[in-house]
């Protein structure tokens, strides 16, 4: 009888460690932001084409939430690990079904609301050698650039992601694959090889941005890429990195192009350079980004060509536009932490950060269609203020002025056949609240 109590307490005592030690194995966090734009420019489509049309369009306002994710990740032991986030952007989406009274009451399922819910990280890790090496496989962001290896709002100062990069990039940036990865003293390492993007989704305003989209319960594999990225921590409070891709994207569809068209790769290359500076109460990041788009002539006459056969077919899930064979996007900016020169709101971790930040980019850098899509070459100011009373909060308020090139018109009148028109500058004012952070 003593052994039987003693086996039981024994086993009781095992079920209150592992009750105690599954939570420090469970990871439950998350990061969001709310934001409110009020822009002072036209929001018609055809801004560009025509911008003498609109140059007194009155102003427009949105609230949105660009980002809500939810972080789930959980230590299985013996190096194994599982990681997770669930994304919904702009609020996630929606439909409903409705009786419609003047269609005879029939049901009919309308869009509630826009949106999109992703898988954005489903992935394995099995960790080597105290981390100096580690295999992950799986739903994996593709860190190419600085806005995709660091997307948290907490990472940089403006109410939205810096435009550059999240314009001619997906962003954020994320296939199935596999990586190997690990950190070396100041070094960290990332390897991946993942399916290719389709070409078939580029565009001259955003470049490559939707090639990472899938219209289908599963991703085209027909072409791989690879991608790397390597960091350094030598410095103190300094991170550089280094990242390229590289892949085939023609022919990444269940589209058959023939043999027209056999000699066409779409082989694209990404190479970029970025770096964060944490110290003396500053901080400053920086990036520059640049692509190359092979066979960009041929490609878009294919597109074009598809366009003119299917601009019919409803549910066309393609874009079927011109593409550029170079896309360009460089930015800085830089904060400084007003509070640290305040003992009492020092005391407190309080932060207050006044912020510039300057950045140019170009979807259309070079190409036989360059000189149609001068406004896709785009320039932005911003100044404004990060307020943290909490690490894992953070108000931000941001005025931003977008503007272009003017046109060199060689002293034409303005009534002139031959003057071309100025495209119009867009400021904005928007404000955000954001957090970041693990609950678990």
């Amino acid at each position: 009888m003593k052994r039987k109590i003693a086996t039981y307490c024994f086993a009781l005592m095992g079920l209150c460690a592992m009750a105690q030690e599954a939570p420090s194995r469970l990871h439950i966090g998350g990061y969001g932001e709310a934001v409110m734009t009020r822009n002072f420019y036209s929001q018609s489509f055809n801004r560009y084409k025509m911008p003498e049309n609109y140059a007194h369009d009155a102003s427009h306002g949105r609230f949105d939430l660009p980002h809500v994710c939810v972080n789930i990740g959980y230590d299985f032991g013996r190096g194994w690990s599982l990681g997770s986030e669930i994304e919904f952007e702009h609020g996630g989406n929606g439909t409903a079904v409705e009786i419609e009274a003047e269609e005879a009451g029939e049901y009919e399922a309308e869009v509630e609301k826009g949106g999109e819910v992703n898988i954005e990280q489903f992935w394995i890790n099995k960790e080597f050698l105290n981390g100096a090496l580690n295999v992950k496989a799986g739903e994996i962001i593709v860190p190419v650039g600085y806005s995709n290896a660091h997307h948290e709002p907490m990472q940089f100062f403006t109410v939205y992601r810096p435009e550059g990069e999240a314009t001619i990039m997906p962003n954020t940036w994320h296939q199935v694959g596999v990586s190997l990865w690990g950190r070396l003293d100041e070094w960290r390492y990332e390897a991946m090889l993942l399916s290719g993007l389709n070409s078939e989704s580029f565009t001259a305003e955003n470049f490559v941005h939707y090639g990472a989209t899938s219209p289908y319960e599963f991703k085209v594999a027909n072409c791989y890429a690879a991608a790397v990225r390597i960091d350094n921590y030598s410095v103190k409070g300094l991170r550089i990195g280094l990242s390229g891709y590289y892949g085939h994207t023609f022919r990444n569809t269940l589209r058959t192009p023939g043999d027209k068209y056999k000699d066409v790769t779409g082989a694209l290359g990404i190479v970029a350079l970025d770096f964060s500076l944490n110290r003396w109460n500053w901080t400053v990041r920086g990036n520059i980004d640049y692509a190359h788009f092979a066979d960009a002539d041929e490609i878009s006459a294919y597109n074009q060509a598809n366009w003119t056969h299917h601009k019919y077919q409803d549910g066309n899930p393609h874009h079927y536009s011109n593409i550029g064979s170079n896309a360009l996007a460089y930015g800085i900016e830089a904060g400084y932490n007003v509070f640290s020169q305040i003992r009492a709101l020092r005391e407190k971790n309080a932060k207050m950060f006044v912020f510039g930040r300057f950045e140019h980019y170009n979807t259309m850098a070079a190409g036989t269609y360059k000189a149609m899509y001068g406004y896709t070459k785009k320039y932005r100011c911003a100044v404004g203020l990060n307020y943290s009373p909490i690490k894992q909060i953070t108000i931000k308020g941001e005025y931003s002025y977008r503007f272009f090139e003017k046109p060199d018109n060689n002293g034409l009148a303005a009534d002139s056949p031959l003057y071309v028109q100025p495209y119009n500058n867009e400021p904005s004012v928007s404000l955000g609240v954001t957090y970041t952070g693990w609950f678990l």
